[in-house]
């Protein structure tokens, strides 16, 4: 039995099903972390989606700021959603996308996995959370994404204010908040201020920001975390954080992490040789 960690696939179908292939991976007794980001700019979409909830039962989802912005998508009218790329609209308009829209909302912002001694999330933590806190945050929104009320979140999703983290926020702001930290962080300051902005390496970022996991003063981590989201990091670990998001959708890796080793162990597969990253880069 196995548990493996798969960054960012993007809607990048034929590298995941590579990926699965070398792992050798048995749904009758393996099991899969997808870090977030399932869709959006791969070109397969819909038969990622597909695949991943054909395996739904042997998966562990956190969900992304691509995943979110879908699901936002989705609550506007068909006129709107007509205007999206051709990817999401094939998503969109999908003769089975009611069951599996309904699934990704359902599916977490964070897991913790006590006996393992990891947490997933798709971008990061506050510097100020402890790993209860961060699980009663995500919990909170969790329970809004997947409740009858979904749709005034997914509306009022967009935004990049507040910037920061505040155990005073209320309503939409808190859970925007949330949203932001956990889907959308790269760089921060010491009181968590999220620069939107910035997402090359580190060492370019803005003066007085910091990668999540270098804030100075921040809260002691109490597990290992493995996340995505940050493609120009690249593989890193260090600080008891794992960052697996190896840009595939922009011609680089599809990056899975065994989780349940002595030590974590990578294996990747190369991205298909049309990909390649744009002038200016992608997030």
């Amino acid at each position: 039995m196995a548990t493996y960690a798969i960054g960012d696939v993007q809607g990048c179908l034929p590298e995941l099903q590579r990926l699965l292939d070398k792992l050798r991976f048995d749904p009758a007794q393996d099991r899969l972390w997808f870090c977030g980001d399932l869709v959006n700019r791969g070109g397969q979409s819909l038969e990622t989606l597909r695949l991943i909830h054909a395996l739904r039962d042997h998966v562990v989802v956190t969900l992304g700021n691509h995943d979110l912005s879908l699901l936002a998508i989705a609550e506007r009218r068909p006129d709107a959603q007509a205007k999206v790329n051709p990817e999401l609209r094939a998503v969109l308009f999908a003769d089975d996308a009611p069951p599996l829209l309904d699934w990704l909302r359902g599916q977490k912002l964070l897991h913790h996995d006590e006996a393992l001694g990891w947490t997933m999330v798709h971008a990061g933590l506050a510097p100020s959370w402890t790993l209860r806190q961060a699980q009663r945050v995500a919990q909170d929104v969790e329970r809004e994404l997947a409740g009858p009320h979904h749709a005034r979140l997914l509306k009022n999703l967009f935004g990049n204010r507040p910037a920061g983290w505040s155990n005073r926020l209320q309503g939409i702001e808190r859970q925007r908040a949330a949203i932001n930290t956990l889907t959308r962080m790269r760089y921060c300051d010491v009181n968590g201020r999220i620069d939107f902005e910035s997402k090359g390496i580190p060492g370019t970022q803005k003066p007085g920001m910091y990668p999540w996991f270098e804030v100075p003063g921040m809260r002691r981590r109490e597990t290992r975390i493995v996340c995505g989201h940050w493609s120009a990091l690249g593989r890193f670990a260090g600080l008891g954080v794992y960052a697996i998001d190896t840009g595939c959708v922009w011609g680089g890796q599809l990056t899975a992490l065994r989780l349940d080793a002595e030590e974590p162990q990578y294996v990747a597969v190369d991205a298909e040789p049309h990909r390649t990253r744009p002038p200016g880069g992608g997030d």
